[in-house]
């Protein structure tokens, strides 16, 4: 394999473009370790009021604009069709690229497209799936099976096959029928002190009318199906019979919010939710150093970038079975997605665990398994299989 290779990334989001969740963050931090090794990286991604090209820590930047009218999977096609114009210039500017690596469905066409015309080969990388995202939850059913397509199309036809977890990989083998040979798990990571911020927890909680004792129960994610917040606000009750002084904060928006704010109405426990809708990274953080434990209740969840997050800052979690990452009782506590579960595995932690004793063994984990360098390596590694 060459020693420098010209890599083209695909992803409709990224830290210096358009941000909608943790694809983001991930796109980013691996080209930037990958060009912290050698290699040539562009991302060509959606653009919001930026430059058109630009170099950010070593990355080249291709932004393109794309028609907003239509459906997510309409606007996908005008942007397949703005990248397809970008990715010609660049070849044009800069020279042939050996390799092209998309990630999720959102620009699958496009990379299809290319290795049609150019014979480029590509890896596809998921980070999720229609039907995990969404289960029988989604409004439209002919879209889902669209983009469900599309993700079939991404496995079938790439050379090679990228998965964030073992239960994501069992998740595309049973939808998409991947065959073991073409799969590689390459695991999320994140850069060592990223979420740590120097916090007076007292205070912070004062801010928002919390006691400055308070125990506070965090819950960071889309107010979505999958990440299962009515599950978490469905336990509270339970949690309060026997903390009666705990407090919930909710950071998220999404179509979830209306009716978890219901419930807690319902259920009479409005006083100990705190509804905070989409915040600033700075107020997320501020929350991840204050509180005393971080909730992860999904239905489904691919990976789980929000435990790395919490490990980084020491905090323990408890999270469902749906979560492939936790060593139970050593670095969190894994419970059944359900109400009571949740709330027994709360009760838990506090009954049994220093604020930050499960936190600090998954911290371990941060500048071992699951930091950027190594996760670089072992793309190039998946890379290597596929360039001779």
């Amino acid at each position: 394999m060459k020693e420098q290779l010209r890599i083209a990334m695909f992803s409709w989001e990224s830290l210096h473009s358009v941000k909608v969740g943790g694809l983001a963050p991930h796109v980013t931090e691996l080209s930037e370790a990958l060009a912290s090794i050698g290699h040539e990286v562009h991302i060509f991604t959606r653009n919001r009021d930026m430059l058109p090209y630009e170099m950010v820590n070593g990355v080249h930047y291709h932004r393109v604009y794309h028609d907003l009218y239509g459906g997510i999977v309409q606007q996908m096609d005008s942007m397949c069709d703005s990248m397809h114009t970008a990715f010609v210039e660049a070849t044009r500017d800069f020279g042939d690229f050996d390799i092209t690596h998309v990630h999720d469905w959102h620009p699958v066409n496009l990379v299809c497209r290319l290795k049609d015309e150019y014979g480029i080969p590509f890896a596809i990388t998921y980070h999720s799936t229609e039907w995990g995202r969404n289960g029988n939850q989604h409004g439209n059913w002919w879209e889902a099976m669209e983009i469900s397509h599309r993700e079939w199309r991404g496995g079938y036809e790439s050379a090679c096959v990228i998965s964030t977890s073992t239960i994501l990989t069992k998740e595309i083998q049973h939808l998409y029928q991947i065959p073991d040979y073409k799969i590689t798990i390459v695991p999320n990571g994140i850069h060592e002190n990223k979420m740590e911020m120097k916090v007076d927890p007292g205070k912070v909680k004062e801010e928002y009318g919390i006691h400055p004792y308070a125990p506070v129960i965090l819950f960071v994610g889309r107010m979505n199906y999958q990440k299962g917040p009515d599950l978490f606000v469905r336990a509270i009750p339970d949690v309060l019979a026997s903390k009666w002084d705990a407090q919930f904060v909710i950071i998220g928006e999404g179509e979830m919010r209306p009716e978890c704010e219901r419930i807690s109405y319902e259920l009479n426990i409005q006083d100990n939710c705190h509804f905070l809708g989409y915040v600033d990274e700075s107020v997320k953080k501020k929350w991840m150093n204050a509180c005393n434990l971080i909730c992860v209740p999904s239905r489904n969840e691919p990976f789980g970038i929000i435990l790395l997050e919490a490990w980084d800052v020491s905090k323990n979690i408890v999270a469902t079975d749906a979560i492939s990452l936790i060593d139970n009782f050593k670095d969190g506590v894994i419970v059944h997605q359900t109400p009571d579960s949740i709330a027994w595995g709360i009760k838990y932690v506090f009954n049994n665990c220093a604020d930050d004793e499960l936190g600090k063994e998954g911290k371990k984990l941060i500048g071992t398994r699951y930091n950027w360098n190594s996760i670089a390596e072992m793309t190039v590694g998946v890379y290597g299989s596929m360039v001779p």
